[in-house]
């Protein structure tokens, strides 16, 4: 059985989306760390989805769902650097906002929807959202007033959402 994580994007990746011109776009590669830098997607395996999240203004935003392939560097990414000035994924110059750079880089190849900055998840669906560890324990979102994100610190990271909440956001993405 495949899980959902999440993954909160930030301002500087999402405006640097925007800069690039990939809104509309699907990302054919996210990126993965060892350092806080990225969030590590440790736990994410082939089949696994992935929402790419934003918060704008207290309002979160699913950027895109991505399906993940493989977590394996391929012959798309180009040569490895041979020194610390050299672009760690030079085949995927396009998309190194999201991570390429990134202290241990590690490519996570995905089948992604388009990028959007226009999928809103609603007020009342964030207070009902939850993730689970892998002991079992589920938490839900801290700081949720009036169906607004006042503060997203409970969504950086990479988590795993429950199986309920997991079909909840695939039916905002659905209905986008």
């Amino acid at each position: 059985m495949s899980d959902a994580f999440t993954v909160l994007w930030t301002h500087d990746t999402c405006r640097a989306l925007r800069k690039a011109g990939r809104v509309g776009e699907r990302p054919p590669v996210a990126f993965s760390g060892v350092h806080s830098s990225l969030p590590a997607w440790s736990g994410a395996r082939a089949g696994d989805e992935v929402y790419a999240l934003h918060v704008n203004r207290c309002v979160v935003f699913v950027v895109s769902r991505m399906r993940v392939i493989d977590m394996e560097r391929r012959d798309c990414c180009g040569t490895g650097p041979a020194t610390w000035q050299d672009p760690a994924f030079p085949g995927h110059g396009d998309w190194s906002m999201l991570g390429a750079d990134g202290c241990g880089a590690a490519a996570v190849h995905v089948d992604a929807t388009p990028v959007r900055f226009d999928t809103p998840i609603p007020g009342d669906l964030l207070s009902t959202l939850a993730w689970r560890n892998r002991r079992g324990r589920t938490r839900s979102l801290k700081y949720v007033v009036d169906g607004r994100l006042e503060r997203s610190i409970s969504l950086q990271g990479f988590y795993r959402l429950t199986s309920e909440s997991a079909a909840e956001l695939a039916e905002v993405v659905g209905n986008a």
